[in-house]
């Protein structure tokens, strides 16, 4: 097993590989062999994989079920028997709503970073390349989008979609793209003029075969870091609408919503708002954290020097 092991690694550090293939698996080792040196964002990384365990599991782990009440036992405080971060105004334990609550979480989040950046990639390359007027009437939009700030943005979908999760992850995506969109743009106005692009295009090779094969894929790994640093804006976003009551509804235990139930008792019941709201700074945290880890990794500057 471990000259399996020895193989293995020498095939991955290999300074000449023989194919695409050991080359493409060399570069992510030594991707990951770099992240893995930087150690705040190795503990960024262990808090959103605990973050995924932790709402996977959610129905197991649990103590209790996050929607039943118990008015007898309400605002019961920290440490309280069978209650570990206390019971809310209703008697429902905090715990086990935050538990639950990191699976709203992680649905805006996925669901957030499916569509923007996609959306953005597609707009930005097709505007970088294709240039004239298609370039000015798609950044033209786009310009449009970045002069509202993103939350008063979403209110306004909101307002206008009706409150629920999936109007609210609608809204946020609407309102993230524009960013992705001037940075694949400008990604793919570096790339169309170079040579190998100029090369491929006199095989015969049309724009939509250009644009999907060979500049998206060196448009990604900026993607994938903008889109790790934006996470955190994504979550207080979500986290605003639940506040206001246009995100996640009653009684679902997202985030936000808890700090808006808890806001009425924090000064004499300070943890109902507090919980909800540390937990939502330690995973923004820990998508920031990892996001400039992978910065300082796929940064093709640092790479190059």
């Amino acid at each position: 097993m471990s000259s399996q092991a020895t193989s293995l690694h020498a095939w991955l550090t290999s300074e000449t590989p023989t194919s695409r293939r050991q080359a493409r698996w060399a570069a992510i080792y030594k991707g990951w062999l770099s992240l893995k040196s930087n150690h705040m964002a190795m503990a960024g990384l262990a808090i959103i994989l605990a973050l995924v365990l932790i709402a996977l599991l959610a129905p197991w782990i649990a103590p209790h079920d996050p929607f039943v009440q118990d008015l007898g036992n309400r605002l019961q405080p920290l440490g309280t028997e069978g209650h570990v971060l206390g019971t809310d105004s209703l008697g429902r334990d905090i715990l086990s709503r935050l538990i639950h609550g990191a699976r709203i979480t992680l649905y805006i989040v996925a669901l957030v970073a499916l569509i923007a950046p996609v959306a953005g990639l597609l707009v930005g390359t097709i505007s970088g390349y294709a240039g004239g007027v298609t370039d000015m009437v798609l950044m033209r939009i786009t310009d449009i989008f970045l002069a509202f700030p993103r939350l008063v943005l979403a209110l306004a979908f909101v307002a206008a979609l009706g409150a629920g999760i999936e109007n609210a992850v609608l809204a946020i995506s609407l309102t993230a793209w524009p960013p992705y969109a001037r940075m694949a743009r400008a990604e793919t106005l570096t790339i169309r003029s170079s040579d190998y692009i100029s090369a491929i295009r006199l095989q015969g090779a049309g724009p939509l075969r250009i644009i999907i094969k060979h500049i998206w894929p060196l448009c990604i790994s900026s993607l994938i870091v903008r889109v790790t640093l934006d996470m955190a804006g994504i979550i207080l976003a979500a986290a605003g609408l639940g506040f206001l009551g246009l995100g996640a509804q009653p009684p679902s235990p997202e985030w936000g919503a808890m700090i808006s139930e808890g806001r009425r008792f924090i000064l004499d019941h300070w943890w109902v708002a507090t919980m909800p709201g540390l937990a939502i700074f330690a995973v923004s945290l820990a998508f920031n954290l990892l996001g400039d880890g992978l910065r300082d990794v796929l940064d093709p500057k640092d790479s190059t020097s």
